[in-house]
């Protein structure tokens, strides 16, 4: 299994041999629009919007969006030098001690 510090990296290795990242605004903007995306492919998936053509594979592009939206929160993460692994980690334990007695 690859850790997601592998990952940054792989990604920081990627950007700088096509030129560098973003600045963070058009990075943050990036995320928006995957986002978009991702909601387009659930709205299909689920039927709220279906696609014009119905040959398409009902699970669409979901995979490849939620892809992008990743790549363009690590390289967000790279630029502001935040560790995703620790940060994740950090999140899972505020969610259970907040939540411990939720659900």
């Amino acid at each position: 299994m690859v850790e997601i510090k592998q990952l940054q990296h792989d990604v920081d290795k990627f950007i700088q041999e096509f030129g560098g990242y973003w600045s963070p605004l058009s990075m943050l903007a990036s995320i928006m629009e995957e986002l978009g995306e991702i909601a387009r492919e659930i709205n299909a998936l689920e039927k709220f919007k279906p696609r014009k053509d119905p040959n398409i594979d009902p699970r669409g592009k979901l995979p490849e969006e939620i892809g992008d939206c990743l790549f363009s929160l690590i390289c967000l993460a790279n630029t502001y030098e935040i560790d995703l692994d620790s940060a994740l980690k950090s999140v899972v334990e505020k969610y259970r001690k907040r939540d411990s007695g939720r659900f």
